[in-house]
C-alpha cells in the first residue's frame, strides 16, 4: 500500500478520497487553485500544495504542476479523481514518466473509450450491443445531416469527446439539425477542445442504466448495476442501485456485457459501462445497447457502495498498488436499494440557472450519507461545478430507501444560496417515480409541477418575522407595556416584493401577527416559535436574511434596511443582465436590429455549460454593452433593447 499519494481534484471528490486514504493510513497531499485556498479538502488533507489561479486552466488542468507537487512533496501517487485530467491519457503518461503511479487506467485503455465512435467500433467487435447510428469520420455538415435521415428522426447529435450531457442535442426534425448541430459542436469544442459529433437513434422509452465495472488489468468484475435515468437536459438529478425492474436474466447479460468490454481493452481500476435501454416492455436482456464507458470513479459510485458493503477508493488503492481483485464475482454482495440525490446550488425557476453565493449555513440530516465539498461560511464559486452534496440515502427495499431519501431532503437546512433541494424532495415523493416508473423523460414531461412555485404558508412568514423582529429568546421585559400590548409595524422581503404586517407582543414569549387580515398566535418554544398551533419549521437570523426551513424546502426572507427608501427596480430601460458571472461566448445582435421576443441576444458561459439570452419582449437593439470574450459578472447589462419606435 501506499504511504502518501496526491488528489489531484478539488470539493467533495478529494474530500471523499481523503476519508478512505486516513482509514487506511495513507498520506494525502491536496492541491488547490487561488480561489480553493481555504476549501474543505484543503484544511482535511496532510499537507497542501498551491498549483495557480481559478481557471481550471490555470491549475487543475495543469498536468505538469500536480506532478511538481506529487515529486516535491513525496508522494508515491495520484488520484484524480473525475473530471479535470482523470481521462486524459497524455497526464497517465507524464505521471508514469515521472515515476509515479496513477490510480487509474493505462492511458490505453482511456484511449480506447475516450472517442465515443471508435468506442463504439471497438465494443461492437467485442460482441457488446451498440446503439443503432453514425459514428464515422466525415464530419461535414451536410454529410451528418444526410446521416442523421438515414438513421431517422428524432435523432441524438453528441460530442465524440463528450460527457455530462455537453455537445448533446435532440432532434426532432431535419429542419432543425443544422442550428443543433452547429449549437453541439460550439459546446463540444469550449468544453472538451473536440467538436467532432455522432449521431444516434433516438430511443423512445429511454432508460439509462450503467454497470460499475472493476479491474485489475488482467481480469475484470462488475459490481452490479446503476439506474441513472432521472435526468434533466442529459444530466443525471437522482441514481439508484439495483434499477427497478431488474430481472436476474438482465443483469447477467448486461454485468456479462460490462465486463467484456473491460477484459477488452485489459482495464485496471474502477470504471462505469454505461448502456441505453428501450424501457418501452420491461427490461429485457435484447433492449439494451452500450452509449460510453467512464474510464474513472464515477459522480454516483456511492449508491454502488452502500448496496455492496465495499469502498470503490479503497479498491482503487489496492489495486493501484499492485494487488488482485479483493473478490471474485460470486463473493460480491448485494444488499437492499440505495438512492443519490445531487443538491445542486441552483435557481430553478430561472431555469435550472447555474448559482453563486456563500453558504451562510449547511446542516445535513442524520442517519444518510453526505458527501460534501463545502461548509457552512464557504462560497459557491463561478469558477467550478456548483454540486453542494451528494445526499444518500440506503435501506433494505426500494421504497425505504426512497422514504429515507425524501425525509433527509426534507431536513437537509441550506441557506445563502438558492439551490434545487425543494425540486429534488418533489421528484423524491413522484409517484410515477415512487412506482420504479423511470425513464430519461420523465422530469421533462412533469416540469411544470415538479417545479411550479409553492405558496408560502401565513405560519412560515410569521415565523421569519417573529424572529426577525424578536429574536429566538424572550427577554424577561419583551411585551412591557404601561396600557397594553406592544404593536409595532413589521417589515420583510421576498422575492423583490414587500412583505407588511403588524407585531402585537403580549408577554415574553408570546405575541401575534397579523397578516393579511389574518391574526396568528405566536409562542416560543425551545425549538423556536410555535405559530397557530404549529412548529413551521427551525428558523435561523443571519445579518439582514431570515431562513425558515421547512417542508417544502428553505424559505429565505430579507430584512429591508429602514433607512432605504427603495429604488426604481422597474427602471432596467429594456436591459438584458447576465444571470450569472461567466464568459461572454457569443454576441449575436447588432445597434439598430430589430429582434422578437425569444430571439437569441447573446450566449454566456459558466460552469461548464453554455446558456442561451433571450429577448424578452419585441424591439430595437439601442445598445450592445459587451463583446464576445470578455468576462462578466451576475447582473452585468449586456444588451438594452428599445421599443420599435424609440
Amino acid at each position: 500500500m501506499f504511504r502518501k499519494i496526491l488528489i489531484a481534484n478539488r470539493g467533495e471528490i478529494a474530500v471523499r478520497i481523503i476519508a478512505t486514504a486516513r482509514r487506511l493510513g495513507v498520506a494525502t497531499v491536496a492541491v488547490h487553485s487561488d480561489a480553493d485556498a481555504d476549501a474543505l479538502h484543503v484544511a482535511l488533507a496532510d499537507e497542501a500544495v498551491p498549483i495557480g489561479g481559478p481557471q481550471p486552466a490555470d491549475s487543475y488542468l495543469r498536468g505538469d504542476r500536480l506532478i511538481e507537487a506529487a515529486l516535491a512533496s513525496g508522494a508515491e501517487a495520484i488520484h484524480p479523481g473525475y473530471g479535470f485530467l482523470s481521462e486524459n491519457p497524455g497526464f497517465v503518461e507524464a505521471v508514469e514518466a515521472a515515476g509515479l503511479t496513477f490510480i487509474g487506467p493505462s492511458a490505453a485503455a482511456i484511449r480506447a473509450m475516450g472517442l465515443k465512435d471508435a468506442a463504439k467500433a471497438l465494443m461492437a467487435r467485442a460482441g457488446v450491443p451498440v446503439v443503432p447510428g453514425y459514428h464515422g469520420e466525415d464530419q461535414e455538415p451536410e454529410h451528418l445531416a444526410l446521416m442523421a435521415g438515414d438513421v431517422g428522426y428524432p435523432v441524438l447529435i453528441k460530442a465524440v469527446a463528450g460527457g455530462g450531457g455537453k455537445g448533446m442535442r435532440r432532434v426532432e426534425r431535419a429542419g432543425d439539425f443544422t442550428t443543433a448541430l452547429a449549437s453541439a459542436r460550439a459546446e463540444a469544442r469550449t468544453a472538451f477542445g473536440n467538436e467532432d459529433v455522432l449521431i444516434e437513434k433516438w430511443i423512445d422509452c429511454p432508460r439509462h442504466i450503467e454497470v460499475q465495472v472493476f479491474g485489475d488489468g488482467s481480469d475484470a468484475v462488475h459490481l452490479y448495476e446503476r439506474d441513472c435515468s432521472l435526468q434533466r437536459r442529459h444530466q443525471k438529478v437522482i441514481e439508484e442501485a439495483p434499477a427497478p425492474g431488474m430481472t436476474p436474466e438482465m443483469r447477467a447479460a448486461m454485468g456479462e456485457a460490462a465486463v467484456r468490454a473491460a477484459r477488452a481493452i485489459g482495464y485496471r481500476g474502477a470504471g462505469t459501462v454505461e448502456f441505453i435501454v428501450d424501457g418501452s416492455e420491461g427490461l429485457r436482456p435484447d433492449r439494451f445497447w452500450f452509449m460510453e464507458m467512464n474510464t474513472r470513479l464515477q459522480v454516483e459510485h456511492p449508491v454502488t457502495e452502500a448496496v455492496t458493503g465495499i469502498d470503490l477508493v479503497e479498491w482503487q488503492l489496492r489495486v493501484a498498488a499492485g494487488e488482485p481483485l479483493p473478490l471474485a464475482q460470486d463473493e460480491i454482495p448485494l444488499m437492499g436499494h440505495a438512492f443519490e440525490a445531487r443538491l445542486y446550488a441552483e435557481d430553478v425557476p430561472a431555469g435550472f440557472l447555474p448559482a453563486t453565493g456563500r453558504l451562510d449555513h449547511l446542516r445535513f440530516a442524520d442517519g444518510v450519507r453526505a458527501d460534501t465539498g463545502v461548509r457552512t461560511g464557504d462560497r459557491i464559486s463561478p469558477w467550478y461545478d456548483p454540486m453542494i452534496a451528494k445526499i444518500v440515502a440506503h435501506g433494505p427495499s426500494r421504497a425505504s430507501a426512497l422514504n429515507r431519501l425524501a425525509r433527509a431532503l426534507e431536513e437537509t437546512e441550506v441557506a445563502g444560496t438558492v439551490t434545487n433541494l425543494a425540486f429534488l424532495g418533489r421528484l423524491a415523493r413522484h409517484p410515477g417515480f415512487a412506482a420504479g416508473e423511470v425513464d430519461t423523460g420523465l422530469i421533462a414531461r412533469d416540469l411544470a409541477s415538479l417545479t411550479e412555485p409553492v405558496a408560502v404558508a401565513p405560519e412560515i412568514t410569521a415565523a421569519a418575522i417573529l424572529t426577525a423582529e424578536l429574536g429566538d429568546m424572550a427577554p424577561p421585559l419583551q411585551g412591557f407595556s404601561l396600557w397594553g400590548p406592544l404593536r409595532r409595524h413589521a417589515r420583510l422581503r421576498r422575492d423583490g416584493e414587500e412583505i407588511a404586517a403588524m407585531l402585537i407582543v403580549e408577554a415574553p414569549g408570546r405575541a401575534s401577527v397579523e397578516l393579511g387580515g389574518v391574526t396568528l398566535a405566536a409562542r416560543l418554544c425551545p425549538e423556536g416559535w410555535e405559530v397557530a398551533g404549529r412548529h413551521p419549521g427551525r428558523v435561523l437570523r443571519t445579518d439582514a436574511q431570515v431562513h425558515v426551513f421547512a417542508r417544502q424546502g428553505t424559505v429565505s426572507f430579507e430584512i429591508p434596511d429602514p433607512f432605504d427608501r427603495g429604488g426604481d427596480e422597474a427602471g432596467q430601460g429594456g436591459l438584458t443582465l447576465s444571470p450569472m458571472p461567466g464568459l461572454v461566448r457569443e454576441v449575436a445582435v447588432r445597434v439598430g436590429e430589430h429582434v422578437a421576443k425569444g430571439d437569441r441576444l447573446a450566449v454566456i458561459e459558466a460552469m461548464k455549460m453554455e446558456h442561451v439570452l433571450a429577448a424578452s419582449r419585441d424591439g430595437r437593439v439601442a445598445e450592445v454593452l459587451v463583446e464576445a470574450g470578455a468576462q462578466v459578472e451576475a447582473g452585468a447589462a449586456l444588451v438594452r433593447l428599445e421599443d420599435e419606435d424609440g
